[in-house]
């Protein structure tokens, strides 16, 4: 089955730990509104998922490190078994 949502979520805060991170993600938002016309791809997403919250904690070293404060990314909600 293929992915039936993608959100776009920004991380909002990184609390980093000697073995792990916790990090939280929120829907991407822009202080200030949108372009009238859609240019900024930002737009969609934050017009039909207007609001999320996502945390989670990390403890693949091979990740710690890697997500900053303000990075964006998709995140798919696909049907698990």
């Amino acid at each position: 089955m293929t992915t039936i949502m993608r959100a776009k979520l920004q991380v909002s805060d990184v609390q980093s730990t000697a073995t792990s991170e916790r990090l939280s993600l929120r829907a991407v938002c822009k202080t200030g509104g949108y372009p009238a016309d859609g240019s900024d791809e930002d737009n969609s997403f934050a017009k039909w998922t207007p609001s999320a919250e996502l945390t989670m904690t990390i403890n693949n070293p091979d990740l710690l490190g890697k997500f900053k404060i303000g990075d964006k990314f998709y995140v798919d909600f696909t049907p698990a078994p």
